[in-house]
């Protein structure tokens, strides 16, 4: 029995009633949280060497991403200042597929050591179409909690080269869910992930969501209604909205993710909230490629599942979700006025709401006894935070004030994976080094 004790300056629980606790400690037995009371109710001598002291320090609940794209992060900087459909045609299709082995491991490793970094222990990737494999096994051997799938595509007149046949892609996507899907204990999942609706057959998108059914706790995530070029090529191939087409071939649902979501109308709202549809709000994206502004604040007032990501880093140039949350509460400021969004909002949507997004509400993304020990811890003492300390700051000093230098714990499932602001997996020069050269060879496969 491994058996560890966390003694934190406070606790920001997220719990239902979004308790914050001082003077209180978290005990976790096997990677599970056993016990939240007062330091005094623990007898410190059961613990050995393993009471953990952070007297300066906030624990809270490891963050949450439910889009990114692992595979992408060697092409950070290389696609700036482009619209989505010329930033896939141009930069990232032929990018994606010159990806060889070698260089999809490289840029799985840069993913994950940023999302680690900043705070995220749980997320959903997005994956491109070979080698596969290659991501699970990078996510298993990070510890990471990960969704993660094959992506499917089997049209492509943007890129020709990078699609495949519909019976080859779902085969492929079958033998990998087989394989990952419950990985590590249920840590990894499967995710079915049709890329949208311009790269994907009917077919394609209807069996693939008919297989997700066959491996339970899985999900299906495509990307929607983004851009309004996209909007305009989907209503000229199908005569109808992105999620009015998803919603006519049945694949909406309470497992079903839709990536960014920026230009809805109020029907596909509706059909969102009827179906339990989950969108996934990657604000840093959408403002970078010039997208646009989902309408949130409507979205959570209908009572649609938000939660947040990402994206890629070509797109947005960094994985951070202190940058998403920032993000998510002032672009919608100045259109619902400036207590929209609020703090705590927001954080929520990045860690229960995230977890809620996934089915994963009774496994993590609060700190709760019989919870999953994901946890970060944040030093919220710092020159870049609020001076006055109170507990009705903290959201605040997290959503509006924080970065990855503020973070300096974190744990998955028990495990640490990163201890004084450093990755305990990974020598980030190292991996960094091995991205350069294995970028310049994927660029010269082009």
């Amino acid at each position: 029995m491994n058996k560890q004790l966390i003694i934190p300056k406070n606790i920001i629980t997220a719990n239902p009633k979004d308790e914050i606790l001082t003077n209180s400690a978290v005990e976790i037995i096997d990677g599970m949280i056993s016990k939240i009371s007062r330091v005094g109710d623990f007898h410190l001598t059961d613990y050995g060497d393993q009471i953990f002291r952070f007297p300066s320090f906030t624990l809270i609940p490891g963050f949450v991403q439910t889009h990114v794209h692992l595979c992408q992060t060697l092409f950070r900087g290389l696609a700036d200042d482009l619209e989505l459909l010329d930033w896939l045609q141009q930069r990232i299709f032929p990018y994606e597929n010159a990806h060889d082995k070698n260089s999809l491991r490289a840029s799985a490793r840069l993913g994950i050591h940023e999302l680690h970094l900043c705070g995220t222990t749980t997320f959903v990737d997005m994956g491109t179409i070979h080698h596969q494999k290659v991501i699970f096994d990078e996510l298993i051997n990070s510890k990471s909690r990960a969704f993660a799938g094959k992506c499917l595509i089997d049209e492509n007149d943007l890129y020709p080269n990078f699609k495949e046949p519909k019976e080859e892609s779902l085969k492929t996507a079958y033998e990998l869910a087989s394989s990952f899907h419950n990985a590590i204990n249920g840590k990894i999942k499967y995710a079915f992930a049709p890329r949208f609706v311009l790269s994907c057959s009917e077919r394609l998108m209807r069996e693939s969501y008919e297989m997700m059914k066959e491996f339970s706790g899985s999900v299906y995530e495509t990307h929607s209604s983004e851009n309004k070029g996209e909007i305009e090529a989907v209503r000229k191939k199908y005569s109808k909205e992105n999620v009015e087409y998803f919603n006519s071939i049945g694949v909406l649902g309470k497992s079903t993710i839709l990536a960014h979501c920026i230009h809805l109308n109020d029907e596909e709202r509706n059909i969102l909230k009827s179906t339990d549809t989950r969108v996934a709000h990657c604000p840093s994206a959408n403002l970078k490629l010039g997208s646009g502004i989902a309408n949130i604040p409507n979205y959570l007032k209908d009572g649609i599942s938000v939660s947040l990501g990402a994206d890629g880093a070509p797109c947005n140039n960094n994985m951070s979700i202190f940058t998403e949350m920032r993000h998510a509460a002032l672009i919608q400021k100045p259109i619902h006025g400036s207590t929209a969004m609020d703090a705590k909002t927001v954080f929520k949507l990045a860690t229960i709401d995230g977890a809620k997004a996934l089915h994963l509400q009774n496994e993590i993304g609060s700190i709760e006894v019989g919870k999953k020990a994901d946890l970060v811890l944040l030093d919220l003492e710092r020159a870049n935070q609020p001076l006055l300390d109170e507990k009705e700051n903290v959201y605040s000093a997290i959503v509006y004030s924080n970065s990855r230098e503020n973070v300096k714990e974190v744990m998955i499932e028990g495990e640490w994976v990163v201890s004084g602001g450093s990755s305990i997996l990974y020598d980030e020069q190292k991996i960094y080094d091995d991205g350069k050269t294995e970028l310049k060879k994927l660029l010269q496969r082009i």
